[in-house]
């Protein structure tokens, strides 16, 4: 495409976090609103709690976890027991 960078943009995709991009980066909403960012390494919210939206706030952080898998209550009590001093 004319006019683009021919520079390929490096993504990095975190399980647990945001998409990191290297900037400068456009992003475009799904209602066409765009936001941009000159920055040389953005963070853009997966989690969809930012109160900066499309930008990660690191919201996700304060997220408690998942649920217990096991069904055993033990990720509960391994939390408790490394909040506890």
């Amino acid at each position: 495409m004319p006019g683009r960078d021919e520079t390929p943009r490096r993504v990095t995709v975190n399980r647990e976090g945001p998409i990191l991009v290297e900037g400068p980066v456009e992003v475009e909403s799904a209602d066409g609103t765009t936001a941009r960012s000159d920055r040389f390494l953005v963070a853009i919210c997966t989690c969809r709690r930012s109160r900066t939206y499309p930008w990660c706030d690191t919201s996700h952080r304060h997220r408690k976890p998942a649920g217990d898998r096991r069904g055993d209550g033990q990720a509960q009590k391994d939390e408790e027991e490394k909040s506890r001093p």
